[in-house]
């Protein structure tokens, strides 16, 4: 009898940074609540417990919020990630000189899929500069 182990998947972490002109605690209920996350990242996201239920067209997918710090940071882990390191972050950073306000995303995607990940983060945040005039 042959035994054939055939690898994982093993996705790389990546962290973008975008500059956006608000203040952190608007921006931190845009990342840290249902009805943000809704506006912005997904057609709809749904809390049930401290789960949140992220919906796109006619997909859904379910993440635990693994951690929140007030008007800082909040980091997911998506259910299907569970046994994995893998998780996405969302804080926010104050340049302590200029007061400058940045959202920095950490996620983690294969290799081959990695220029599409950052390519829908970009398009989410956009979309979120949008809604919140800082364009």
């Amino acid at each position: 009898m042959t035994l054939y182990i055939f690898p994982m998947s093993l996705k790389l972490k990546f962290e973008l940074e975008f500059p956006i002109h608000a203040s952190t605690s608007m921006l931190f209920q845009y990342i840290s609540t249902s009805s943000g996350l809704s506006e912005w990242f997904a057609d709809n996201v749904n809390l049930r417990g401290d789960k949140f239920v992220f919906v796109w067209d006619d997909s859904e997918e379910s993440a635990k919020l693994v951690s929140k710090k007030n008007g800082e940071r909040v980091k997911f882990k998506w259910l299907e990630d569970e046994e994995d390191e893998y998780y996405f972050e969302m804080r926010l950073l104050v340049d302590e000189i200029t007061k400058d306000v940045s959202l920095i995303v950490v996620d983690f995607a294969e290799e081959d899929d990695m220029e599409e990940a950052k390519m829908i983060w970009e398009n989410q945040v956009n979309a979120l500069k949008h809604i919140i005039g800082s364009v």
